[in-house]
């Protein structure tokens, strides 16, 4: 266990380095830098000069690298050229509001989509047959979709915010009003993913209470409900314990859309603000927060199976 969970810790730091370092080179590599982008708008060639040596912009791209790789292996992902602000510092100041929409999303997922899941795989019905539609319906469109549709249906009916984390100040009332503008975001990343959770808990529940000892307990009398709420049930999470650590990685590496459409103060709107500038030490440490996530995720996902099945680690 001890050389399997070594394994994978490896593979995600392999995974973060290479995800930043390939962010901070393709970015430097493609046509333009920040310093172009300030002359566009200012003209003065002079300041977009000293832009380029005060951040290294006018060195090979070997020695910018070398010298932002020894930066980084301490945290030091370098200063923003928008913001003028060191990177760790903006990053986890949006990360945290990245993290409230992803885990809310998560939390939501998780409380509709098993419990649905378990019933859909147990019961046959009108009920379930419209649930597994719905699901599908659900699966089919991506999050982007979704936060479109969402922000559409909030738009004409004036009920919810359409955008933005906040609208008001004061304690009791910025709170009451931070759940309004969650609303949309949430639900855009949250029903995809309980309509996935729900397809992979229905399947494996179904699976489940066709096996001999389900159908042995059957055969003793024992109340339906009883099987499958206290013995099918833990078998039968299986499934969704396995992907349930990457679902987390990747929810919050990649909530970037959503964040985007609906105007939501995280990562997404920050790495999308320093693409369009050509922030590269920005880009980068975006790019690393969000593989550290995903990495995260996956390793917690692999360390989870393998203590709920111990022959994935031969």
């Amino acid at each position: 266990m001890g050389a399997y969970l070594l394994r994978r810790f490896v593979f995600a730091v392999l995974l973060v380095f290479s995800v930043s370092s390939a962010a901070l080179v393709l970015t430097r590599l493609a046509p333009g830098d920040y310093a172009d982008q300030t002359l566009l708008q200012t003209g003065d060639r002079t300041q977009a000069e000293a832009l380029r040596e005060r951040y290294g912009l006018n060195r090979s791209i070997g020695g910018q690298y070398a010298d932002w790789l020894w930066k980084a292996v301490r945290f030091d992902f370098g200063r923003s050229m928008v913001y003028d602000r060191p990177v760790q510092d903006l990053i986890s100041e949006r990360a945290a509001n990245s993290a409230i929409l992803a885990l809310s999303a998560l939390a939501l997922a998780t409380l509709v989509g098993i419990p649905l899941g378990i019933v859909t795989g147990s019961r046959r019905g009108l009920i379930p047959q419209a649930v597994r539609a719905a699901s599908v319906l659900l699966l089919s469109m991506p999050p982007l979709l979704t936060s479109l549709v969402l922000v559409f249906l909030a738009a004409r009916t004036g009920w919810l915010p359409v955008g933005g984390m906040s609208s008001v100040a004061g304690s009791a009332s910025h709170a009451a009003d931070l759940l309004r503008h969650m609303i949309v975001p949430v639900l855009a990343l949250a029903l995809p993913l309980s309509a996935m959770f729900e397809r992979l808990q229905s399947e494996a529940m179904g699976d489940t209470i066709g096996r001999p000892f389900v159908v042995a307990t059957l055969a003793r009398g024992v109340p339906p409900a009883r099987i499958v709420w206290r013995d099918a049930l833990k078998p039968a999470l299986r499934p969704v314990v396995s992907v349930y650590g990457l679902v987390v990685g990747t929810l919050l590496s990649g909530s970037f859309a959503v964040e985007i459409i609906t105007s939501w103060p995280g990562l997404g709107q920050l790495m999308l603000n320093a693409l369009r500038q050509r922030d590269i030490y920005l880009v980068a440490g975006c790019a690393a927060i969000g593989s550290i996530f995903l990495a995260a995720g996956t390793f917690l996902s692999d360390a989870a199976l393998a203590l709920a099945d111990p022959r994935t680690t031969e």
